[in-house]
């Protein structure tokens, strides 16, 4: 498949080859939506904890006699009827953690890449090297790429004056290429990602190898 390069003033300069495998394939909703959940109860801490009665401070003794005072029956001050008594079926830390397959993974991805390809929401920059850490510049490039909403940018490989330049941007989110997952591609509108990203990105998840350039 054939996509069209952009140079940092919008102009598409060329196209250039994308691998099928990994930017083209059917979209499989039930995968993706198992990837995500998946993802997002992994990030769960699963530390909320709350105490039963007995585990609250208080004495255990009964607060009146049973019968004769016309109240109704009582036990102890840790009852959750009580202020400052135990909590009924309160949370208690534990793992929500999934396991999903690597493959299933790396499905999912090649699906939302497949997606962004398909609708029109994947830029292609030749590269994104910038001189000092600039929001403004940085600004100026996702509006000549005509980027209104919010925007995903994929590097090969981390870099300090990209990252910098796009963390006071709102609802834009800088990656490299190998920390790709689920939840940012859903999250964000827009993909952009430099020529050597998309190398990376093949190299990675593509079923077929992928020559080095």
């Amino acid at each position: 498949m054939q996509v069209p390069v952009y140079n940092l003033n919008g102009e598409a300069i060329k196209n250039i080859e994308i691998n099928d495998t990994v930017f083209n394939v059917p979209f499989n909703e039930a995968l993706v939506h198992q990837v995500f959940v998946a993802q997002r109860a992994n990030a769960r801490q699963g530390t909320a904890d709350t105490k039963t009665r007995s585990e609250v401070a208080g004495s255990t003794k009964k607060l009146y006699r049973q019968k004769g005072t016309g109240n109704a029956r009582a036990g102890n001050s840790r009852s959750p009827l009580r202020r400052h008594g135990g909590v009924t079926f309160g949370p208690h830390p534990r793992n929500y953690r999934q396991d999903t397959p690597k493959k299933m993974r790396q499905s999912a991805i090649r699906c939302l890449l497949s997606v962004k390809v398909r609708d029109g929401e994947l830029k292609i920059l030749e590269n994104l090297e910038l001189t000092e850490p600039k929001t403004k510049e940085m600004a100026r490039i996702l509006q000549t790429l005509g980027i209104e909403n919010s925007a995903l940018i994929v590097d090969g490989k981390p870099a300090e004056n990209m990252v910098k330049s796009a963390r006071n941007l709102p609802a834009t989110k800088t990656l490299p290429a190998g920390l790709l997952n689920v939840g940012d591609l859903l999250s964000y509108k827009v993909l952009v990602m430099t020529e050597n990203a998309v190398r990376q990105a093949e190299s990675l998840w593509s079923k077929t190898p992928v020559e080095e350039v």
